[in-house]
């Protein structure tokens, strides 16, 4: 009998005569990139460093694309995008020590927004591994447990045959629901050494499903369908593991209504009769979730942002379905039903029992009529014209990414995304300096189409020096940045609690000038001329700056 793996496991002749005679002049490094191409990456973001540069003078060797940035972390947010818009692995190296460190923020936003972010770090030559204080450049103790409490899993080469299982094993990881960054550390003189192994060509990285158990599932049906008032809460893991079709269907089949967390912007459309939008943090919308008999929550933990601060308080029975098991019922006891979302959706639509329920839509209403009345009570006229103003300029199918600023926190609320995987901010671990470096990413997977980053002024010194690589690769990303002088939220923070603001304030550059000068075009705007200044620059080809001198406020909190 003739097994199925004995076939695979057989080399033909011409790959036999290929992997006896393998080109000359390769090294480790040539195996981490034909590794990489071998499962189907196509671009790398990164930033060279001494232990690293085996992999970099392979990449040119190599068909892959290469994006460089000029700071690590603004590298790894780079690749975040990337993962997030492509739903692919987004290859990331990284050098030693310093440089592998000045990525850990960026790789904490992407475990916390579960982006695929494959890492690829290098390490002090062998003989210092183990943590002896041998004085190599870049030299620490233990560099693996600075990315353990982060990432979701870490692999270790000492040879270079371990390179291609390594890299396929880290492949998998962060491609397996839920989606992560993962890190791979090689050593300098593995990455350097000459290698007579065959060119990488068979490679295999499938990710692991996350099914549902049919059990759970049927009782989770069974409560949707005989259910008085059920609500849905739908979060990033809708959107990542593209449910929102799915997610449309369950809705409509049981009239239930859906209010989408920051993190699942797009997941559900915004003016559906059903549509809660995504006003999480307003009281309104927090007494109708807690007024349903039973809640289904599709790929969110209930955070603290989609909690409004954690005091929803649920009275009715919660479904929770969520990929990271360490998120099941960690906020709120119920039916926790470990799947990946698409796939729980799935079997759901074909075991619930459809409902009708005509007053539906028309609590839906009552509640966003609500919202909207809170809001018109705080006179917030400029915050709400700036963002219709970014709405209208924006086209619908362009991608935006927001840094932690004022505008931003309006558009969790109130921004209508209106295409699933369109919006996307650091909401995830909350660091400054997102917006900018995460457009160029995305902006390097599709250049067909413009790109949006918004940032204050304070985000927008984090992430400046990444002007020269707008330019260098003429990226289509048009940047908005709201100059209101300082940390705007902080500041509002401190007034509201202290009542005076501390450390605040910044001394900022012009920003229009200082744009020009990387030959990047930048005009100051106003927002009576912004929607327009806006469109202009969608309409041109690579980068552009649009400034926007203005200082915005949050409306009222209703948690605390």
């Amino acid at each position: 009998m003739t097994h199925d793996h004995d076939l695979v496991l057989r080399p033909t002749e011409a790959q036999t005569a290929a992997a006896l005679n393998p080109p000359p002049g390769r090294n480790g490094g040539d195996l981490v990139v034909e590794s990489l191409q071998g499962l189907g990456a196509t671009t790398i973001f990164g930033l060279p460093g001494q232990h690293a540069l085996g992999m970099f003078d392979a990449l040119r060797r190599s068909q892959l694309e290469y994006v460089g940035l000029r700071v690590e972390n603004n590298a790894g947010f780079a690749a975040d995008a990337y993962g997030r818009i492509t739903g692919e692995v987004a290859p990331l190296l990284l050098s030693t020590g310093p440089g592998a460190l000045m990525s850990l923020a960026a790789l904490q936003e992407a475990a916390a927004a579960s982006a695929p972010v494959l890492a690829i770090g290098s390490q002090v030559p062998t003989p210092g591994l183990g943590g002896g204080r041998h004085g190599y450049l870049h030299e620490l103790r233990d560099q693996q447990a600075s990315f353990r409490d982060i990432v979701k899993s870490v692999h270790t080469v000492r040879t270079a045959s371990q390179i291609p299982s390594a890299i396929a094993a880290a492949w998998q990881s962060a491609l397996t629901a839920p989606h992560g960054p993962v890190w791979v550390e090689i050593p300098q003189d593995v990455l350097l050494a000459e290698t007579t192994l065959p060119v990488v060509t068979a490679m295999d990285a499938t990710p692991q499903e996350v099914v549902p158990r049919p059990e759970l599932t049927a009782v989770a049906a069974h409560l949707l369908s005989t259910a008085s008032r059920p609500a849905i809460i739908a979060g990033g893991g809708v959107v990542r593991s593209d449910a929102c079709g799915k997610l449309l269907a369950l809705a409509e089949k049981i009239d239930a209504p859906v209010v989408t967390t920051f993190g699942g912007k797009g997941a559900f459309p915004w003016e559906h009769p059903l549509s809660l939008q995504s006003w999480l943090e307003d009281r309104h919308t927090t007494d109708f979730l807690e007024s349903a008999d039973v809640v289904l929550v599709v790929g969110s933990g209930l955070g603290e942002l989609s909690s409004n601060y954690h005091t929803f308080a649920p009275r009715g029975r919660v479904i929770q379905i969520e990929a990271d098991a360490g998120k099941l019922e960690s906020n709120h006891a119920g039916l926790g039903i470990h799947a990946d979302a698409r796939l729980a959706l799935s079997a759901l639509l074909e075991t619930v029992e459809e409902r009708e329920d005509p007053a539906a839509a028309e609590s839906v209403s009552t509640v966003l009529t609500q919202v909207r009345a809170r809001i018109a009570a705080q006179d917030l006229t400029l915050e709400q014209q700036v963002l219709a103003s970014v709405r209208e300029a924006l086209p619908d199918t362009s991608p935006s990414f927001w840094d932690m600023t004022i505008l931003a926190y309006w558009a969790w609320s109130a921004f209508d995304a209106r295409h699933p995987n369109t919006m996307h901010s650091a909401q995830g671990a909350g660091g400054l300096g997102y917006g900018f470096p995460a457009a160029l990413g995305a902006a390097a997977a599709d250049r067909t189409r413009p790109v949006l980053a918004v940032s204050g002024d304070g985000g927008a010194m984090y992430s400046i020096a990444e002007l020269a690589t707008a330019r260098q690769y003429d990226l289509p990303v048009t940047w908005l940045i709201v100059d209101d002088g300082g940390y705007g939220i902080l500041r509002e923070y401190m007034e509201d609690a202290f009542g005076e603001a501390t450390a605040t304030e910044l001394s900022r550059p012009d920003f229009v000038a200082l744009a020009e000068s990387f030959g990047v075009p930048a005009v100051r705007t106003t927002p009576e001329s912004l929607s327009e200044d806006l469109a202009k620059s969608f309409a041109e080809p690579g980068p552009s700056v649009v400034v926007l001198p203005a200082v915005l406020r949050m409306f009222a909190p209703t948690h605390l």
